[in-house]
């Protein structure tokens, strides 16, 4: 299972499976995602996959359990293993948000996920600062200093503005939004992509003064400033992932 932050380290190259379990479930997800298991077709038979994959059938047949919990495929006895579409795919999943990330989402995908995330990660912010803490709050600041000193590093600076977004979201208080963090971290991590390849070099300059803004407004409980400060963040990773430019 995909762990938080790991989406984001991948930018720095994508890690290896640590089992052969996990990597059964990663080459088969990665190949639906990619398309080389279209959707509606049927996944090869027992015998192929486990010669292509060196594994055994128990191990097979657990990673498609897997894969079947997260919506991906769908086994059926004397049938065999149809990939489903991805209206089924669970996209709260973080493994399967990898996946897409790494196989190129489909058009579109980007601009779904801004609407989305600007209702979620906007009331995580209004909530934030209505039900203002102590903790979340030095740490928040603590986070805000780490993306200054790793400006320059994508994968360190790119974790630390994720644990903004994630303090922001537990500081709501609200068990939904705090588990919807895997759709913000790929949100960043499209919108890091976008400035590695307009070749930036410093990834916190154009965040700093609405990180900032944001962190001040939850600490003195002004909802709409907060609002108004995550809503400036969500622009600038929307034009990033949508290749504008910030």
């Amino acid at each position: 299972m995909a762990e938080p932050g790991q989406l984001i380290r991948s930018l720095s190259g994508r890690p290896a499976a640590r089992n052969f379990h996990s990597f059964v479930i990663n080459e088969i997800g990665m190949g639906v995602a990619s398309g080389a298991f279209p959707v509606g077709s049927t996944l090869p038979g027992d015998a192929e996959m486990m010669d292509r994959y060196e594994v055994s059938r128990t191990v097979l047949r657990e990673a498609v359990k897997t894969l079947e919990a997260k919506g991906l495929v769908e086994a059926r006895a004397k049938v065999g293993t149809r990939v489903l579409p991805r209206n089924r795919w669970n996209l709260f999943d973080r493994q399967v948000l990898f996946w897409i990330f790494h196989a190129t989402p489909e058009p579109g995908f980007a601009e779904s996920l801004a609407e989305v995330r600007a209702g979620l990660e906007m009331q995580a912010a209004g909530l934030a600062a209505a039900r203002r803490q102590a903790e979340p709050m030095r740490m928040m600041r603590y986070w805000l200093a780490q993306t200054q000193i790793a400006a320059g590093m994508v994968e360190n600076y790119g974790l630390a503005a994720f644990e903004i977004h994630r303090l922001v979201a537990e500081a709501s208080q609200n068990p939904v939004l705090r588990a919807s963090t895997g759709l913000t971290e790929f949100a960043l991590a499209m919108a890091l992509r976008g400035q590695l390849a307009a070749g930036v070099g410093d990834f916190a300059a154009q965040k700093s003064g609405p990180y900032e803004a944001l962190i001040a407004a939850i600490d003195r409980g002004d909802i709409g400033g907060a609002e108004a400060g995550m809503a400036d963040l969500l622009f600038i990773d929307r034009s990033w992932s949508l290749g504008r430019g910030g």
